[in-house]
């Protein structure tokens, strides 16, 4: 027979266990939607602390959904997530043999509709963005390193622009994964899914420009140049090394060429993933709005992720209103 164990020690080793296996941000949000969970078992004369896991039954799942209703929708759904994802754990390390179906059966009749919101970017910028990062070719450089990050940073933004990859998908890329006749790669994605990447001429050429001018230190590193990485670092740390940048780095060129592009004052309102945002629109304007086609482009795994891409700009919706209306002035 097992030995006792109190709810609230089952919850610690189930923290324990998000922790040793998921990043640290969702660590943290798990470990607060439990906190939550444990509040809402007082509140229903239930003590974490005293009372044995065997006594925790699935209607604690209503009682957490009532608790709940004066957070946002969004975070009343993680919480709920969080706490499904718990009662899975106690099954399957054999605590309490919970009725999952029924917890899953009470989330979805208890949990509201979390509001669909449009991807938020303004367009301009990232079009700024991107000329600025065009013309890095052209800016005088101190050195050869610093030359070899200008046409690197070029090529990186134009890629996540011109693809849309994200960065860390980005960052990954080795030369042998581009086939430059086909102009595709093969990639690891998300959900761990293969896919196929497409470039268009104008990554391909910056990508050429970058990688001819590296030629010499890839040459010398002694290793095939298959296998080197796309977007290598370009530091004192680094050296005459060829190793790729990590995701930080990525992360860190957007940041920095937005900066240099726009200003201060536009921190936060570009993200990197505001260039994956930019390509998703970009495929359904080009294509008169074909869903299909860019919920394929983007490896959207449900096309209702792609429809919220699909929206008139303000700029078309005043086009629209004005050529309608003008003419009863």
């Amino acid at each position: 027979m097992s030995p006792k164990i109190t709810i609230n020690e089952a919850i610690n080793a189930f923290l324990e266990s998000i922790t040793l296996s998921r990043s640290e941000n969702t660590a943290r949000t798990y470990a607060n939607a439990m906190n939550a969970f444990t509040q809402s078992l007082e509140n229903s004369n239930i003590t974490p602390t005293e009372f044995d896991i065997s006594e925790l039954s699935e209607d604690a799942i209503t009682w957490f959904a009532n608790y709940l209703k004066e957070y946002s929708p969004t975070t009343e759904r993680l919480y709920l997530t969080a706490a499904s994802r718990f009662y899975e754990y106690l099954a399957a390390e054999r605590l309490i043999d919970p009725n999952l179906p029924r917890v899953r059966m009470l989330i979805r009749q208890r949990a509201r509709r979390v509001g669909q919101r449009l991807p938020q970017f303004p367009r301009n910028h990232i079009e700024t963005t991107i000329e600025y990062a065009i013309n890095l070719a052209s800016r005088p450089s101190e050195d050869e390193m610093e030359r070899l990050r200008n046409l690197r940073n070029r090529a990186f933004i134009v890629t996540l622009a011109d693809t849309g990859m994200r960065v860390h998908e980005a960052c990954a890329l080795r030369r042998g994964d581009i086939d430059w006749n086909e102009g595709k790669a093969l990639i690891i994605g998300k959900g761990d899914q293969q896919a196929v990447i497409r470039f268009s001429r104008r990554t391909l050429r910056m990508l050429r420009d970058y990688l001819n001018a590296r030629s010499v230190l890839d040459g010398d590193s002694g290793k095939p140049l298959a296998s080197l990485p796309l977007f290598a670092r370009h530091d004192k740390g680094a050296g005459k090394n060829i190793k790729p940048i990590t995701t930080t780095t990525g992360r860190n060129i957007v940041a920095e060429t937005i900066h240099s592009a726009l200003g201060p004052q536009a921190k936060g309102s570009v993200t990197p993933h505001s260039f994956r945002h930019f390509f998703v629109t970009s495929v359904l304007h080009g294509s008169g709005g074909n869903l299909k086609l860019a919920q394929e482009l983007a490896r959207h795994k449900n096309i209702s992720v792609t429809q919220r891409y699909a929206h008139l700009s303000d700029d078309e919706l005043d086009q629209g209103y004005w050529e309608i209306f003008d003419h009863h002035g």
